[in-house]
């Protein structure tokens, strides 16, 4: 069970959208992080439905029509991750808004074909600083700004399709965010949800907006 408890947040949280983005599918990774993201999101007004990677098929959660899709982080790679891959390729081809965090992040990468390899480093509770493009899910939000990374892989930058778009790096050029250039696709490489991280209710609030926009 989640129990909700109140935590210290770095950024100032914005205020709750006047109205609540519609239905807003998030499939859980097996990760402890997914219920920092539904308190998150809740806290912003979003009606959620959660569900196991394996728990349902793309059938079904299409069949939900969902207004958006948020794949969250997990232990795994995108080949072991359930639904997530046939997923994404199935909110491409509906234009369903979807975003994806850590894991998320990098089975967005792979379904359009980057590779996803191994970072130079394992990386478990360190901050990075994130530059970005101030668009899509960074809209309004300073560049750099200070996030918390929990990753051994990465989407390799060489590798990137041209309908990607890199949106968030490291100082090193590392791929922090990414979007697609004309579908509501979003990808974060670290967690907007931890509480070390700055501006996530921002972040997390530009992507309800996004769904609005797309309903």
């Amino acid at each position: 069970m989640y129990v909700a408890t109140t935590i210290l947040r770095r950024g100032p949280r914005p205020p709750p959208l006047k109205e609540p983005a519609k239905m807003l599918l998030l499939i859980d990774n097996y990760d402890s992080f997914t219920y920092n993201l539904v308190h998150y999101l809740g806290e912003l007004g979003a009606e959620m439905q959660v569900h196991r990677n394996d728990a349902l098929n793309v059938q079904e959660a299409m069949a939900l029509k969902p207004s958006g899709i948020l794949l969250s982080p997990g232990p795994c790679d995108p080949d072991q991750a359930g639904i997530c891959l046939a997923l994404t390729e199935a909110a491409a081809e509906t234009a369903t808004p979807l975003l994806g965090v850590c894991l998320g992040h990098q089975t967005i990468g792979q379904s359009f074909g980057g590779k996803v390899t191994r970072c130079h480093e394992i990386v478990h509770g360190k901050m990075g600083m994130m530059h970005h493009s101030d668009k899509g899910l960074f809209a309004g939000l300073p560049s750099p700004f200070e996030a918390t990374r929990y990753h051994s892989l990465i989407v390799e930058r060489e590798t990137l399709p041209d309908c990607l778009e890199i949106t968030a790096e490291l100082e090193d050029g590392t791929i922090m965010g990414l979007q697609h250039k004309e579908l509501p696709i979003h990808g974060v490489q670290f967690h907007p949800e931890s509480i070390a991280s700055e501006h996530g209710h921002a972040l997390l609030k530009n992507f309800l907006d996004i769904m609005k926009v797309a309903a």
